[in-house]
């Protein structure tokens, strides 16, 4: 296994689908044109599971390899097909990564667990065979020790990607609910910290729960998939004028574009407490921030 871990662990998780695909045809391929022994052991029902068995076109291998791994996962990729199990199309396969993948995460390198919640978050919702039972599986992980911390540091410091959704995604649970305006202030990401933003001024976390497919005209068989979203309140909210004040002085405008819709939906609330953070935002080199800024100006009492 040494030299497949060796090439497995610089491949993009981003791609798992097509390498995991491509595991399995390969493997297939090379049982009906070689002969090789170790082409012929993989194929034997008996023989010694590894990770790689996680690939096989066969149900029973897939659940059987589950069942009998123990141990730290050797890289991120191959804990990554572990998780990918949860989607699996087969009940007793999903039943096997539910019960077993938070066991293998808990003597995982925590960098190996948060890799594969990076690469697995951001398409969670349209994993169409999952239940409500297999959403706490990320629970479970997320609860693990190492593991949150490792996550926080990654979606401060990730330029790339779509970390975004994962802060929203791994919002599901409270574990992040502390560490909320760490995130907004120093994440590196503008949409990263305008989701922070966003959930702290909301006093709630709001993330995409499902996609259904939904009909928009049946005689003519045309429809759309649309979201179904999820919520739950933060169990601590901040100070509502002084998180504005944050957002408002960002320097991204996608997040004092929050605080501009946060201060408008808010403004009867403030009363003249929002005048002088209308006034800075109806000056801000931003449009879409400037216009929200004058609408609530308009709408403040003169005296203010």
């Amino acid at each position: 296994m040494s030299d497949v871990i060796d090439v497995t662990s610089s491949l993009p998780l981003s791609s798992l689908a097509y390498w995991e695909r491509l595991i399995r045809n390969e493997f297939s391929l090379a049982l009906r044109s070689s002969a090789t022994p170790w082409i012929i052991a993989w194929a034997k029902p008996n023989r010694f599971l590894n990770w790689v068995d996680l690939c096989s076109w066969d149900g029973y291998i897939r659940e059987r390899t589950l069942r009998t791994l123990s141990g730290p996962a050797p890289n991120s990729f191959f804990f990554s097909l572990a998780a990918r199990r949860i989607n699996d199309w087969v009940p007793e396969v999903r039943l096997a990564a539910r019960e077993k993948l938070p066991l293998l995460a808990r003597q995982s390198n925590p960098e190996h667990v948060v890799d594969a919640l990076c690469a697995m978050l951001p398409i969670w919702a349209s994993w169409g065979r999952m239940t409500d039972v297999d959403q706490q599986v990320v629970a479970e992980l997320l609860a693990i020790r190492g593991v949150i911390e490792s996550l926080k540091q990654r979606l401060i410091s990730m330029a790339v990607g779509p970390m975004s959704v994962v802060l929203s995604q791994a919002s599901r649970t409270a574990v992040l609910d502390r560490d909320l305006a760490d995130i907004a202030k120093h994440a590196v990401q503008p949409a990263v910290r305008a989701t922070a933003y966003r959930a702290q001024l909301a006093g709630r976390v709001v993330w995409v729960q499902s996609r259904k497919w939904q009909w928009t005209d049946v005689r003519t068989c045309k429809g759309k998939t649309r979201n179904v979203l999820g919520e739950r309140a933060l169990q601590e909210a901040p100070p509502l004028l002084k998180t504005m004040d944050l957002a408002a002085s960002d320097r991204s405008c996608i997040v004092r574009a929050v605080a501009a819709e946060a201060l408008v939906s808010e403004m009867d609330a403030l009363g003249r407490a929002a005048a002088p953070l209308a006034r800075q935002l109806a000056s801000d080199s931003s449009p879409r921030v400037a216009e929200r800024g004058r609408f609530v100006l308009q709408r403040l009492p003169a005296s203010t």
